[in-house]
């Protein structure tokens, strides 16, 4: 079983847990804002990250063609220069939507399991018919084309959150995705055996806990009798 067969088997909650108590990373490799426009049909989907950045249309950088080299088993990131992005409500600058349905045609063609955009889409029934799962801050109507383009693929993407706290996706990041959101597991940071096995353990410790507190016993109490042994996981 590959490490996304395993990865997916586990929803974004379990993989942020993971990543939060195995590797102190704060946010649990959360992203915030993301809205699931298109949602994943099974329970959650996991990806390799192929990134995408977009600039302003008069950067000097030309623009390149990324939807035909998604490659199998990706999640497709998209994403806007820092200075395009907002801390705040819509989170960016432009009104244009940067991805619409004939790029989740070509993605899923390509066996793409699923795209992210931190910024809008258009499209909306599209992307649900085709049953291709799509994040992303809001929607819209109009064409990037006179406003922005694609300037670089497999690219280190900064996201600026809610929080005021900037975020990397770096190519080759294992991205997971389900109805609470979106989660990056940083591949080059982690030993996914290790978390697996954390995250295994920790749901069979929950279930425990479940029926604990089911049958009378205080949440804490059960929590605390319960999640000891997870200390020879970390």
């Amino acid at each position: 079983m590959s490490d996304l067969q395993k990865l997916q088997r586990f929803s974004t909650c379990d993989i942020s847990d993971g990543l939060l108590n195995v590797y102190n990373i704060p946010m649990g490799g959360y992203f915030p804002n993301l809205t699931a426009i298109s949602p994943p049909q099974n329970s959650s989907i996991v990806g390799t990250a192929y990134t995408v950045l977009f600039a302003p249309i008069d950067d000097p950088r030309p623009a390149v063609n990324y939807i035909d080299s998604v490659p199998p088993n990706s999640i497709l990131v998209l994403a806007l220069e820092p200075h395009l992005q907002s801390q705040f409500h819509p989170f960016i600058k432009i009104t244009q939507a940067m991805y619409g349905g004939l790029m989740s045609t070509r993605a899923q063609y390509l066996k793409s399991n699923g795209t992210v955009v931190f910024g809008r889409i258009r499209d909306v029934d599209e992307h649900r018919t085709l049953n291709h799962p799509v994040f992303a801050y809001g929607v819209g109507s109009c064409a990037p084309k006179a406003v922005v383009k694609a300037v670089g693929t497999n690219v280190q993407l900064k996201i600026l959150t809610s929080d005021g706290v900037t975020q990397t996706i770096c190519p080759g990041d294992y991205i997971a995705g389900d109805n609470n959101g979106i989660v990056r597991i940083p591949v080059q940071e982690t030993d996914i055996s290790k978390l697996v096995t954390y995250i295994e353990k920790s749901i069979e410790v929950d279930l425990l806990v479940s029926e604990d507190i089911k049958n009378g016993i205080p949440a804490k109490q059960a929590q605390n009798d319960r999640r000891s042994v997870l200390k020879k996981y970390i």
